[in-house]
């Protein structure tokens, strides 16, 4: 995978598999027409959440390559791994508690760069 810019968000608040679903929408699309997918999204918070890390990976190909056509750049690869949880306690009948987990996400965009044909 030839990436020219990576963006990393961790410890994000969403479910890993909630966000699956959104990022296996972009991936290998160009940067431009995965940004307006993400704005048309169904899952709001999932999008919104790789939206930003997607405008990241966009600003730091920018940075580290400052004569750069942003519309030849595409999502050469995009992954969601799960982060620790939050373990949380509700009390349940018979003085019993049931267990809460509060699912994290880190979400990896990497960004190349398309060749002329």
């Amino acid at each position: 995978m030839a990436s020219i810019a990576v963006a990393k968000g961790k410890y994000l608040r969403m479910s890993p598999r909630k966000s699956r679903l959104v990022v296996d929408l972009i991936r290998g699309k160009d940067a431009g027409e995965a940004l307006t997918i993400l704005k048309f999204s169904k899952r709001h918070k999932a999008a919104g959440l790789i939206t930003k890390v997607l405008d990241s990976a966009i600003a730091n190909a920018q940075v580290k390559y400052p004569n750069i056509d942003v519309d030849k750049l595409y999502v050469s690869g995009a992954q969601v791994d799960k982060a620790p949880y939050m373990k949380r306690f509700r009390p349940a009948p018979r003085g019993r508690g049931v267990s809460i987990l509060k699912r994290y996400c880190h979400i990896t965009i990497h960004l190349g760069e398309r060749e002329e044909k």
